[in-house]
């Protein structure tokens, strides 16, 4: 589902503006209050308490709780003489954090039910893309912004009537759509179907949180286990610039000297780490050779602590190491934070913990058989066979999260292929290719009965034609041209030349020339081997190209395996024997501009 025009007008349309758009992995969301009983200082002050009970559901519900790059967040903001609060949060990769934010605003509009929310994100109203399945065909994305608003836990939509109080491009206007929750709140519409399917995943909230965390037994310098031990939540963006890193991000690792390092790797000690699932991942999965700073440490493991253990705590730590050192990080909230704490260290007005205040912490470690994927279960899921073992439990790959979204998507799109009017504005991921399709024409069209009248019509695939196609697309010479017998009119008789195909063999005999000189300017240096008598002879007595430009070009590097280098044409079965060297300089040659 495409996202809502963003209303840009040129000069000459009344230009106002560039438009704003968001970046992506950024939701944003927006409160209204609409109460006619309360005047502009009485509706501030609902919206503080709003905000105070928003901080105190955040700090119940979220305790440890962490986030990929920002947290939940709601400013009071007045603009066009309204106010309302304003929040935004960047989730990178986590989606679980877009959908705990919607839960969050679910909540809120619970506890105030004259509060209006109003969130999106860089696909618009993401909510309505995850009901796609649901949705009328009118509610489509030109006329979906400012439609669709979360009130007393519902959603709610502002029905389409006319064009009246709408936007140039269809959309609804913000000041229309509040008007008409004010004036005809009972008009609003709260189909229960686009309900469950955008409200799917908060099923399981707010159990579900605990679940998107991994605990993971890790080797960390005693200063680092002293940082996270400070806020965990310190570990997000480290993992992220370990994720993200780049030759110069990579430069303060290569020291040999640990002694200018933030955490340099000594005074080893073991601690159980508590990781986002997205972030445990992208450490596990990365590939990363030791830094000489930490090159002989391995050699000091204990017994207790594996290789895995190791090197995630080495990754972790280099990851420090660069969000640290980074001068682009400098105004981050959580490295001044870090910085902070290490300098109370180094001043003597802290200390870091000993091994029996280590032994007092949460030591938890996790399972990491999630990470795990049985491909044969995948097939069987993608095909919608999913197995469960004898106990009746689903047995598979990932969690059953990823097991319920994949069912999912999976039902969803046997649906769309099964309806007799599915079409292209019910699969949204289909929009991208109608442009190229439509313009598409030099490969073969398709046509059939029935075009145009609704009906259906049944595709054929014929092998031989696809291969005489991708043939022709390689400029390799068509079996079916070839084969092909001339008819006798043809033969006998030139067809007169359309002004289109004079232009074509215009510009295949200028190729034919560029390629003479090209082939002269290569036998001057010494690429290719002067001709003999009787590769000259050969040459003159092809017949002329009739097929495309590159099929002439590339005959000409056509060889005989022998050690004569003649020229040779397609044996009895059709292979070709190509000096490829040749075809090579060839083609570089044909694809400069």
């Amino acid at each position: 589902m495409e996202g809502p025009s963003n209303g840009f007008k040129w000069f000459g349309e009344g230009f106002d503006g560039f438009p704003k758009t968001l970046p992506d992995d950024c939701v944003q969301y927006t409160l209204y209050i609409i109460d006619e009983r309360l005047n502009e200082f009485e509706i501030r002050e609902q919206l503080r308490k709003i905000q105070t009970a928003a901080a105190s559901l955040c700090k119940s519900m979220l305790k440890g709780y962490i986030w990929q790059r920002d947290d939940f967040r709601m400013e009071l903001k007045k603009q066009e003489g309204l106010s309302f609060l304003h929040g935004s949060t960047n989730f990178g990769d986590s989606i679980e954090d877009e959908w705990l934010v919607v839960y969050l605003l679910r909540e809120l509009s619970r506890q105030f039910s004259n509060g209006w929310v109003r969130v999106i994100d860089s696909d618009g109203e993401f909510l309505l893309v995850e009901a796609a399945e649901a949705l009328p065909k009118w509610l489509n994305p030109e006329v979906a912004e400012n439609r669709v608003w979360i009130n007393d836990g519902k959603l709610l939509i502002i029905p389409k009537e006319g064009k009246q109080d709408e936007a140039r491009d269809g959309a609804l206007k913000l000041a229309s759509a509040l008007a008409f929750i004010q004036g005809r709140r009972s008009d609003l519409l709260h189909p229960q179907a686009i309900q469950s399917e955008a409200f799917h995943r908060l099923q399981k909230y707010p159990a579900k949180i605990e679940d998107t965390f991994h605990h993971a037994r890790v080797r960390i310098p005693r200063r680092l286990a002293y940082v996270l031990h400070k806020n965990v939540g310190y570990i997000s963006p480290a993992v992220e610039a370990f994720y993200l890193r780049d030759p110069i991000s990579l430069k303060p690792l290569r020291l040999h000297r640990p002694s200018g390092l933030f955490f340099p790797p000594e005074d080893l000690v073991t601690v159980s780490v508590k990781f986002t699932k997205v972030g445990f991942a992208q450490v596990k999965s990365q590939s990363f050779d030791t830094p000489q700073a930490w090159t002989g440490w391995i050699t000091k493991l204990p017994s207790t602590v594996g290789q895995a253990g190791y090197e995630i705590g080495m990754k972790i730590a280099c990851g420090f190491e660069m969000l640290l050192s980074d001068p682009q990080n400098v105004d981050k909230k959580s490295v001044r934070e870090i910085k902070l704490h290490l300098e109370d260290i180094d001043a003597g007005e802290d200390h870091l913990p000993s091994d029996e205040d280590i032994k007092k912490w949460d030591f938890k470690e996790d399972d990491e058989s999630w990470l795990d994927i049985d491909f044969q279960e995948f097939e069987r899921e993608l095909s919608g066979k999913g197995g469960r073992d004898p106990l009746g439990q689903s047995a598979g790959f990932g969690d059953q999260a990823a097991h319920e979204n994949l069912r999912k998507m999976v039902s969803r799109f046997e649906k769309f292929m099964n309806e007799d009017d599915g079409g292209a504005q019910d699969a949204e991921f289909l929009d991208d290719m109608d442009e190229d399709n439509d313009s598409d024409t030099s490969g073969g069209s398709v046509s059939g009965e029935g075009e145009g009248d609704g009906g259906e019509e049944d595709v054929e695939f014929d092998e031989d034609r696809f291969a005489s196609m991708m043939k022709e697309m390689m400029g390799l010479p068509s079996t079916e041209a070839a084969d092909a017998p001339i008819p006798p009119h043809i033969e006998s008789k030139p067809k007169a030349l359309s002004s289109e195909e004079s232009d074509s063999i215009n510009e295949e005999e200028e190729m034919r020339k560029a390629m003479m000189e090209m082939e002269a300017e290569l036998r001057d240096a010494g690429a290719l081997e002067p001709p003999s008598e009787n590769n000259t002879h050969k040459e003159k007595s092809l017949p002329s190209t009739t097929g495309t430009s590159r099929e002439a070009a590339i005959s000409r590097f056509v060889t005989s395996p022998d050690t004569s280098k003649e020229q040779s044409f397609p044996d009895e079965e059709g292979e070709l024997n190509i000096d490829f060297n040749r075809a090579k300089v060839l083609l570089s040659r044909l694809a400069e501009p």
